[in-house]
């Protein structure tokens, strides 16, 4: 079912892409509902697709028989239409609905619905203009997710002919401790676009009918940002890979190439301890958990923030004799299911590119760490240069009012005061001058994202 989904949504996107290549308006709205229909002998899970809104306006006209006839594959009932009233209210009349239907949903698996919920999600990161709705209801349960952002960066690269351009969902959800000043805390990430990088096609790939120009464009994005903190210690904890085909939206799969990737990478050009491979799933992509170091591990009881860094690859296609959006649908087909021969046909442009780009996503906090291992040798200076002056001190004046100010009773106690507070104090020291770039980070205006109601 995950498959048929992914093909529902190549069209749309597809689509919405022409339009707003034509200078139209391509947002809207699109509704993924699953729900169980009860028969006399068995019970069938169903799935609707709809899109509403200004991005799929004649798209009833452009659907080829055939993709009709492919998600039609079984007869399925019509959804209840009580199920489509909010998501009518919120983006006007329904353009196009296709429904289908697993035969039996025995086969059925909770896990099934997680898959679906992953990639939706990760649809709707890199499709912001499409506000992406996913509702379940099997057993009398219910479930209900509205993809929704908060920040947004978009990014282009002029180098592709078609000046290729896109925006990203850069929401981080991280909340500042307490002590970080309202206005003080960025709640985006800023994307860092790689090199363009064209991909050869091997004969054998393109015997089975992919023909045309192929290439991939990584982008990097590093959450939370924490550029306007420089002492503020960090730790990268894991990197996550997603995929996207030419029309925006993922490739589904386990994919060999990725999963052994960290093998092929330099960590200590990285400045990483290690990699390894964590989790393949469809809709999350590759997982990477990245290896602490010790003085990392130290440091784990000490406040630290943890990052993440997301690595998109976008696939590209271009193919002049393959205008047609059936033509494009059978491309992008062709591209995930020999996506691993193309990659591995490219592997070491692929790695080198993939490499480059890592280590210009981290170099940043490369740096950090350098200035940080600095500012702690600095720190234990200041730090035994006070207990030192306190403990050697006759005044007894003197003494006991360090030992009162800090609120401790002994020289011990007031060694272990003043490391927490020198840590404090250069941990959260705000930086404006180390302005995030927020001008490339656009927030949503309250009460302009429809998501922002339930459905």
């Amino acid at each position: 079912m995950l498959r048929e989904i992914q093909q529902v949504l190549r069209f749309f996107t597809l689509f919405g892409n022409k339009r707003h290549q034509d200078g139209l308006d391509a947002k809207g709205g699109l509704l993924v509902l699953l729900w169980t229909d009860t028969g006399d002998s068995f019970q069938s899970l169903n799935c609707t697709v709809a899109a509403a809104g200004y991005w799929c306006k004649g798209i009833s006209k452009e659907l080829q028989p055939a993709l009709k006839e492919s998600m039609f594959s079984r007869a399925c009932p019509p959804p209840d239409p009580d199920e489509l009233c909010a998501f009518i209210e919120l983006y006007g009349p329904i353009r196009l609905l296709l429904s289908f239907q697993m035969n039996d949903a025995t086969l059925f698996r909770p896990e099934l619905c997680a898959r679906i919920e992953a990639f939706l999600h990760t649809y709707s990161l890199a499709n912001l203009r499409i506000k992406t709705h996913f509702k379940f209801k099997f057993s009398q349960q219910t479930f209900q997710r509205d993809f929704s952002y908060d920040n947004r960066a978009k990014i282009k690269n002029t180098a592709i002919g078609n000046q290729w351009s896109l925006y990203l969902d850069v929401t981080c959800k991280t909340q500042p401790p307490e002590c970080v000043k309202k206005g003080c805390w960025c709640h985006g990430g800023h994307p860092l676009l790689g090199r363009w990088l064209p991909l050869s096609v091997p004969p054998e790939t393109m015997d089975q009918g992919l023909f045309g120009e192929l290439s991939m464009q990584p982008v990097t994005l590093l959450r939370p940002c924490v550029l306007q903190y420089p002492n503020l210690a960090t730790q990268l904890t894991h990197i996550q890979v997603l995929v996207y085909g030419p029309s925006n939206v993922p490739l589904t799969g386990p994919s060999i190439f990725f999963q052994n990737l960290p093998a092929n990478l330099d960590c200590q050009d990285l400045g990483l301890c290690g990699i390894h491979c964590s989790s393949v799933k469809d809709g999350n992509g590759t997982v990477y958990t990245v290896e602490q170091e010790q003085e990392d591990l130290e440091q784990e009881s000490v406040s630290s923030i943890q990052q993440s860094l997301l690595l998109y690859v976008f696939l590209q296609h271009g193919d002049p004799f393959a205008s047609e959006l059936s033509d494009m649908m059978a491309t992008e087909v062709l591209i995930q299911r020999h996506l691993e021969d193309i990659l591995n046909n490219n592997r070491q442009a692929v790695t080198r590119a993939l490499q480059t780009e890592l280590k210009d996503s981290l170099k940043a906090q490369h740096l950090r760490k350098q200035s940080q291992q600095r500012m702690r040798s600095a720190a234990k200076v200041i730090l035994s240069s006070s207990i030192s002056i306190v403990s050697s001190s006759s005044n007894m004046d003197f003494r006991n009012a360090c030992l009162n100010s800090m609120k401790v009773r002994d020289t011990h106690d007031l060694s272990a005061s003043l490391h927490e507070s020198l840590r404090r104090v250069t941990s959260w020291k705000f930086a404006p001058k180390c302005r995030c770039p927020s001008a490339q980070v656009e927030e949503e205006p309250e009460g302009e994202d429809p998501t922002g109601r339930e459905i």
